[in-house]
Protein backbone atom coordinates (compact mmCIF):
# COMPACT_ATOMS: atom_id res chain seq x y z
CA UNK A 1 0.00 0.00 0.00
CA UNK A 2 1.02 3.28 -0.81
CA UNK A 3 0.23 6.42 1.59
CA UNK A 4 -0.47 9.64 0.18
CA UNK A 5 2.43 10.93 2.14
CA UNK A 6 5.07 9.17 0.21
CA UNK A 7 3.50 10.62 -3.28
CA UNK A 8 3.49 14.14 -4.69
CA UNK A 9 2.17 16.96 -2.73
CA UNK A 10 -0.78 18.07 -4.55
CA UNK A 11 -0.52 21.94 -5.88
CA UNK A 12 -3.90 23.09 -5.11
CA UNK A 13 -5.35 19.91 -3.02
CA UNK A 14 -9.12 20.79 -3.48
CA UNK A 15 -9.53 19.33 -6.57
CA UNK A 16 -7.83 16.22 -5.76
CA UNK A 17 -5.71 14.00 -6.74
CA UNK A 18 -7.84 12.47 -9.91
CA UNK A 19 -7.73 16.26 -11.42
CA UNK A 20 -3.78 16.65 -11.31
CA UNK A 21 -3.54 13.09 -12.61
CA UNK A 22 -5.96 14.14 -15.95
CA UNK A 23 -3.86 17.30 -15.93
CA UNK A 24 0.11 15.64 -16.22
CA UNK A 25 -1.81 13.22 -18.77
CA UNK A 26 -2.92 15.77 -20.61
CA UNK A 27 0.89 17.04 -20.96
CA UNK A 28 1.40 14.22 -22.82
CA UNK A 29 -1.03 13.98 -26.23
CA UNK A 30 1.22 15.24 -28.92
CA UNK A 31 -1.89 16.47 -30.94
CA UNK A 32 -2.54 20.06 -29.82
CA UNK A 33 -6.04 19.73 -31.15
CA UNK A 34 -6.71 16.48 -28.97
CA UNK A 35 -4.71 18.02 -26.21
CA UNK A 36 -6.68 21.23 -26.17
CA UNK A 37 -10.12 19.36 -26.10
CA UNK A 38 -8.56 16.98 -23.15
CA UNK A 39 -7.80 20.85 -21.54
CA UNK A 40 -11.21 22.34 -21.89
CA UNK A 41 -13.17 18.68 -20.52
CA UNK A 42 -10.75 19.50 -17.39
CA UNK A 43 -11.83 22.90 -17.23
CA UNK A 44 -15.41 21.44 -17.19
CA UNK A 45 -15.02 18.65 -14.52
CA UNK A 46 -12.92 21.65 -12.34
CA UNK A 47 -16.39 23.84 -12.85
CA UNK A 48 -18.77 20.80 -12.06
CA UNK A 49 -16.70 20.48 -8.55
CA UNK A 50 -17.34 24.47 -7.47
CA UNK A 51 -20.62 24.77 -8.77
CA UNK A 52 -21.27 27.24 -6.06
CA UNK A 53 -18.69 29.80 -7.78
CA UNK A 54 -20.27 29.52 -11.24
CA UNK A 55 -21.85 33.12 -10.61
CA UNK A 56 -18.83 35.09 -9.76
CA UNK A 57 -17.39 37.26 -11.99
CA UNK A 58 -14.26 35.97 -14.00
CA UNK A 59 -15.44 31.98 -12.97
CA UNK A 60 -13.87 30.63 -15.95
CA UNK A 61 -10.95 32.71 -15.92
CA UNK A 62 -10.12 31.99 -12.46
CA UNK A 63 -10.51 27.88 -13.37
CA UNK A 64 -7.78 28.62 -16.42
CA UNK A 65 -5.53 30.41 -14.39
CA UNK A 66 -5.94 27.21 -12.07
CA UNK A 67 -5.42 24.78 -14.49
CA UNK A 68 -1.96 26.20 -15.37
CA UNK A 69 -1.18 26.72 -11.94
CA UNK A 70 -1.53 22.54 -11.35
CA UNK A 71 0.32 22.19 -14.74
CA UNK A 72 2.87 24.07 -12.73
CA UNK A 73 2.60 26.61 -16.36
CA UNK A 74 4.44 23.57 -18.57
CA UNK A 75 0.82 22.77 -20.61
CA UNK A 76 1.20 23.86 -24.24
CA UNK A 77 -2.79 24.42 -24.86
CA UNK A 78 -5.42 27.23 -26.11
CA UNK A 79 -6.47 29.50 -23.35
CA UNK A 80 -9.62 31.64 -23.92
CA UNK A 81 -7.58 33.90 -21.51
CA UNK A 82 -3.89 35.36 -21.05
CA UNK A 83 -1.71 32.62 -20.29
CA UNK A 84 -0.28 33.32 -16.83
CA UNK A 85 3.29 32.75 -15.79
CA UNK A 86 5.22 31.41 -13.06
CA UNK A 87 6.72 34.76 -11.87
CA UNK A 88 3.38 36.57 -11.85
CA UNK A 89 2.32 34.28 -9.35
CA UNK A 90 5.10 33.42 -7.53
CA UNK A 91 6.54 37.06 -6.69
CA UNK A 92 5.99 38.11 -3.37
CA UNK A 93 2.20 40.52 -2.82
CA UNK A 94 2.90 44.38 -2.59
CA UNK A 95 2.64 45.75 0.53
CA UNK A 96 -0.87 47.35 1.82
CA UNK A 97 -1.28 50.84 1.77
CA UNK A 98 -2.94 51.27 4.88
CA UNK A 99 -5.03 54.76 5.62
CA UNK A 100 -2.85 57.33 7.41
CA UNK A 101 -4.92 58.70 10.16
CA UNK A 102 -3.96 60.69 13.04
CA UNK A 103 -2.73 58.61 15.83
CA UNK A 104 -3.46 61.01 18.62
CA UNK A 105 -7.76 60.83 18.31
CA UNK A 106 -7.53 57.60 16.92
CA UNK A 107 -10.63 56.45 19.23
CA UNK A 108 -12.66 59.24 17.67
CA UNK A 109 -12.83 57.54 14.24
CA UNK A 110 -12.70 58.71 10.62
CA UNK A 111 -16.41 59.43 10.56
CA UNK A 112 -15.95 62.18 13.04
CA UNK A 113 -12.93 63.69 10.77
CA UNK A 114 -15.14 63.54 7.89
CA UNK A 115 -18.15 65.53 9.72
CA UNK A 116 -15.75 68.02 10.83
CA UNK A 117 -14.75 68.66 7.63
CA UNK A 118 -18.06 68.97 5.78
CA UNK A 119 -18.62 71.19 9.20
CA UNK A 120 -15.83 73.43 8.36
CA UNK A 121 -17.42 74.70 4.85
CA UNK A 122 -21.14 75.13 6.23
CA UNK A 123 -22.13 79.13 6.47
CA UNK A 124 -21.35 80.25 10.07
CA UNK A 125 -24.49 80.63 11.71
CA UNK A 126 -26.65 78.33 14.29
CA UNK A 127 -27.51 75.85 11.78
CA UNK A 128 -23.67 75.39 11.86
CA UNK A 129 -23.50 75.29 15.92
CA UNK A 130 -25.84 72.96 15.93
CA UNK A 131 -24.27 70.90 13.40
CA UNK A 132 -20.86 71.22 15.32
CA UNK A 133 -22.62 70.68 19.01
CA UNK A 134 -23.86 67.22 17.98
CA UNK A 135 -20.46 66.76 16.57
CA UNK A 136 -18.89 67.40 20.09
CA UNK A 137 -21.42 65.17 21.43
CA UNK A 138 -20.60 62.41 19.62
CA UNK A 139 -17.10 63.01 20.39
CA UNK A 140 -17.79 62.75 23.93
CA UNK A 141 -19.75 59.60 23.60
CA UNK A 142 -16.64 58.37 22.04
CA UNK A 143 -14.42 59.31 24.55
CA UNK A 144 -16.23 58.36 27.53
CA UNK A 145 -17.11 54.80 25.54
CA UNK A 146 -13.09 54.08 24.74
CA UNK A 147 -11.51 55.97 28.68
CA UNK A 148 -14.51 55.08 31.01
CA UNK A 149 -14.16 57.79 32.85
CA UNK A 150 -15.50 61.47 33.10
CA UNK A 151 -14.34 64.14 30.98
CA UNK A 152 -14.58 67.75 31.19
CA UNK A 153 -16.46 69.29 28.36
CA UNK A 154 -13.16 71.88 27.52
CA UNK A 155 -11.11 68.48 26.88
CA UNK A 156 -13.74 67.99 23.70
CA UNK A 157 -13.68 71.77 22.59
CA UNK A 158 -9.70 71.30 22.78
CA UNK A 159 -9.70 68.51 20.88
CA UNK A 160 -12.91 69.69 18.01
CA UNK A 161 -10.51 72.71 17.87
CA UNK A 162 -7.63 70.53 17.42
CA UNK A 163 -9.23 68.34 14.64
CA UNK A 164 -10.42 71.43 12.62
CA UNK A 165 -6.94 72.83 12.60
CA UNK A 166 -8.57 75.65 14.59
CA UNK A 167 -11.32 75.98 12.43
CA UNK A 168 -13.71 74.94 14.81
CA UNK A 169 -13.84 76.50 17.88
CA UNK A 170 -17.08 76.05 20.11
CA UNK A 171 -16.26 78.49 22.77
CA UNK A 172 -15.96 81.18 19.96
CA UNK A 173 -18.62 80.18 17.98
CA UNK A 174 -21.34 80.51 21.01
CA UNK A 175 -20.28 84.00 21.79
CA UNK A 176 -21.05 85.26 18.25
CA UNK A 177 -24.59 83.13 18.73
CA UNK A 178 -27.69 84.35 21.18
CA UNK A 179 -27.50 80.74 22.60
CA UNK A 180 -25.26 78.62 25.04
CA UNK A 181 -24.04 75.48 24.13
CA UNK A 182 -24.35 72.41 26.71
CA UNK A 183 -23.13 69.02 25.85
CA UNK A 184 -25.04 66.33 27.15
CA UNK A 185 -24.69 64.54 30.34
CA UNK A 186 -22.48 61.63 30.51
CA UNK A 187 -25.88 59.62 31.33
CA UNK A 188 -27.51 61.08 28.21
CA UNK A 189 -24.66 59.85 25.88
CA UNK A 190 -23.59 56.55 27.78
CA UNK A 191 -27.33 55.07 28.74
CA UNK A 192 -29.35 55.14 25.76
CA UNK A 193 -31.86 57.76 27.32
CA UNK A 194 -34.36 59.58 24.32
CA UNK A 195 -33.05 63.00 25.28
CA UNK A 196 -31.45 64.51 21.62
CA UNK A 197 -28.08 65.84 21.91
CA UNK A 198 -29.87 69.57 20.51
CA UNK A 199 -32.38 68.96 23.51
CA UNK A 200 -30.50 71.99 24.88
CA UNK A 201 -29.72 73.98 22.29
CA UNK A 202 -31.96 76.33 21.92
CA UNK A 203 -32.04 78.32 25.54
CA UNK A 204 -31.29 81.70 25.47
CA UNK A 205 -28.43 83.31 27.13
CA UNK A 206 -28.91 84.01 30.59
CA UNK A 207 -28.36 87.51 31.75
CA UNK A 208 -25.41 89.34 34.07
CA UNK A 209 -26.92 89.64 37.47
CA UNK A 210 -27.04 93.74 38.11
CA UNK A 211 -25.46 94.66 41.36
Amino acid sequence: MQYNTLKKDLIIPEYGRHIHRMIGYCKTIEDREERNLFAEAIIEVMGNLNTYLRDVTDFQHKLWDQLFIMAEFDLDVDSPFPIPDKETFQSPPQPLKYPKYSNKYRYYGKNIKKMIDVAIEWEEGDKKLGLVKNIANQMKKSYLLWNKDQVDDQVIYNQLKDLSNGKLDLEKMEKASDYDVNLSSKNDLTNGRSKKNYSTFRRPKRGKRRN
